[in-house]
């Protein structure tokens, strides 16, 4: 394979960690480079086997965790967290299975009201979530894939038995690690199973349906049951995607909101302001009517997800909410840059949208425009169109070419 790859997880008939590995290994993964990274970690205790099957008369791998173990203890998070990082193996595969893991450990930490760290994973089932997930990650390196989706999840319907006794599909670890994915029940019994949602959730930057792709391999992987008229398996669809023009301008980005009622509103301009200096790309209020009537203003953060832990600890820090929402959403903005003009003997940053080489919009930043109407002593708005007669006299206008120098940060 060639190029930067995309693997497309259809879980729309449900997903386990070793399906989705049998589906990466039928794709083309090497299953010797998996045995070897999977041996790092848990050196002579499982052995993995791949076996071509059908299921509702469609061809799939089935991948099987055969443990060659004889005492297999009960291993907490913290040792399994240890023996991955001590393992040889390559960075990217280290990082998605550590990652995964601590995704999975957090949720049970949550479910069962005990500290991450103190998670037991159980005899044979931690053998097979290691060997799953680490297979996962060591797959995903031997195929070069460089970006990970998925489609909307089947998890399941009715009852199923699990070491804590027996309990609603989709069991609990599955709800909590799906949250703010699609998922539907698409069939009885369970169709996800806690590891497998942890892979997709952890791995995949979003849901979404199929992609557009130059595909170069695919594989699917079986699960155990062959339920006439319903593939049980999961599939992968690996190639480069194919960006539309608006595709390469659109990002994955966090809304996080809270209603409050009850603050001074004469603090908001301070709120918005501390949330926009500590990184938001934007922040807003909506005024609102809330139970009974009362008045009230909904504070609003744009941000990437990486800033959205300490700009939801300075909203509840900043305002009388006790609790955010978070709600994943895509942005799509034009690039930009700034290149200063002479006005009026004041010096003002123009902000230049563009895209395909010509510009698409300019306007002076109005704390510039703002500033210097005062130090000149006219209205912002006489210093505004003087600003735009300006800025057409240099050529910034749309439709014509970006300038040169143009800065990528306000100055």
């Amino acid at each position: 394979m060639s190029g930067r790859l995309h693997a497309w997880i259809d879980a729309s008939a449900g997903v386990a960690g070793n399906m989705l590995l049998g589906a990466l290994i039928d794709a083309g993964a090497d299953r010797t480079v998996i045995q070897q990274a999977v041996d790092e970690v848990l050196s002579g205790s499982v052995r993995l086997t791949s076996t071509p099957v059908t299921r509702a008369g469609q061809h799939a791998n089935q991948l099987s965790v055969q443990v060659i173990a004889q005492d297999v203890p009960a291993r907490p998070w913290r040792t399994v967290r240890d023996l991955i990082a001590a393992a040889d193996l390559p960075a990217s595969t280290r990082d998605r299975a550590l990652a995964t893991f601590g995704r999975l450990a957090d949720v049970e930490g949550r479910i069962h009201h005990v500290a991450p760290d103190e998670v037991h994973f159980h005899e044979v089932g931690a053998l097979d979530s290691i060997a799953d997930i680490v297979g996962v990650s060591a797959a995903l390196h031997s195929l070069e894939i460089d970006s990970i989706s998925a489609s909307a999840i089947a998890v399941g319907s009715g009852r199923t038995r699990g070491a804590h006794g027996d309990m609603g599909v989709p069991v609990p670890a599955v709800v909590e690690l799906a949250e703010g994915w699609r998922i539907f029940a698409g069939g009885s019994g369970e169709l996800t199973t806690p590891t497998g949602m942890a892979l997709v959730a952890t791995l995949a930057e979003r849901c979404e349906d199929l992609p557009m792709l130059t595909l170069q391999a695919s594989g699917a992987g079986a699960g155990d049951r062959d339920t006439p008229g319903r593939p049980n398996l999961t599939r992968v669809l690996i190639g480069e995607r194919v960006t539309r023009p608006e595709d390469d301008l659109s990002e994955a980005t966090v809304l996080i909101e809270a209603n409050v009622d009850d603050l001074d509103p004469r603090l908001w301009p301070g709120v918005l302001t501390s949330l926009m200096r500590a990184g938001a790309a934007d922040a807003w209020l909506i005024p609102i009517l809330m139970k009974k009537g009362r008045p009230a203003h909904t504070v609003a953060v744009m941000a990437r997800a990486d800033q959205a832990a300490d700009l939801r600890h300075l909203m509840l820090a900043l305002t009388s909410t006790i609790g955010v929402r978070e709600t994943t959403v895509r942005k799509t903005a034009l690039p930009r840059g700034w290149v200063d003009l002479i006005v009026a003997d004041s010096r003002l940053s123009m902000k230049v949208a563009h895209r395909g080489g010509r510009i698409w919009q300019v306007t002076p930043e109005f704390d510039d425009l703002e500033r210097a109407s005062i130090e000149l002593g006219v209205s912002p708005l006489t210093l505004l169109e003087q600003t735009m007669a300006a800025a057409a006299v240099a050529g910034l206008v749309t439709g014509a070419p970006v300038p040169n120098g143009l800065r990528t940060t306000r100055s």
